[in-house]
């Protein structure tokens, strides 16, 4: 299972919310490419970087620090953050950012189709986001009437490999993952469901883990990191085991 230090950007500095809600933000640096080079020195495989102003307002606004980071460090990077452009996509990929997360805004059929074509399903990833099993948008400040399941099935459908999945209730509250709704998502695809929210505890990784065997390959930590609930090795090495 790939451990994912997350990277969350907003104005420059590396932050992190409670459930997305900018009132909740807690800044833990100013350096987030030192960051990124910190998280690589304990052993991460790959990063996971999002602009938070990209996602809130639909266009990058940090790419500075993201270009930074993947060309200091030597680990693969994957990045989203309101990216709704191919030409956009393509200057990030030039940049040396290995993948690409399309948020829900952006996963149209026809613009997630076309990225498809143009990059490859090795280069898109697609972020779903969800609130009660429903799919969340705009920065998660709304949340549809569509199924996050039916929603990723269809993306699969298109020839998406890789699913970011987030349950918004948990993330940044140190609560624990959703399990439930993760092994239902993991369960519903046939293809790798990286999870997202919550972790905060080894313990919580632990569980994660066995549900491996239905398609979770990978869980993105954040807080729990900031705050040093456990070390980044530590995980890592659970996560390896």
């Amino acid at each position: 299972m790939i451990i994912f230090p997350a990277i969350d950007l907003r104005k420059g500095r590396c932050v992190r919310l409670i459930r997305g809600d900018v009132r909740d933000e807690t800044v833990y640096s100013k350096e987030p490419v030192s960051i990124a080079k910190l998280w690589q020195l304990k052993g991460a495989k790959y990063l996971h970087v999002v602009d938070l102003d990209g996602a809130l307002t639909g266009e990058p606004k940090n790419l500075k620090y993201v270009y930074q980071i993947a060309k200091e460090v030597k680990i693969p990077v994957q990045f989203g953050g309101g990216v709704r452009d191919l030409d956009l996509i393509k200057e990030i990929l030039g940049k040396g950012v290995r993948r690409v997360i399309l948020g829900t805004n952006a996963l149209t059929k026809d613009f997630l189709a076309k990225a498809l074509k143009q990059f490859g399903a090795s280069k898109i990833v697609a972020g779903i986001d969800s609130r009660d099993g429903k799919v969340a948008v705009k920065g998660w400040k709304e949340t549809t009437d569509i199924s996050a399941i039916d929603f990723a099935r269809e993306m699969q459908e298109l020839g998406v490999k890789n699913i970011v999945f987030t349950d918004i209730k948990r993330d940044g509250m140190l609560l624990g993952p959703n399990f439930k709704s993760t092994k239902a998502m993991a369960c519903a695809l046939k293809i790798p469901v990286i999870a997202s929210g919550g972790v905060a505890t080894l313990k919580d990784i632990r569980h994660l883990k066995n549900l491996e065997k239905y398609g979770v390959s990978g869980v993105v930590i954040g807080k729990a990191l900031y705050t040093g609930a456990f070390d980044l090795k530590e995980a890592i090495a659970l996560g390896a085991s």
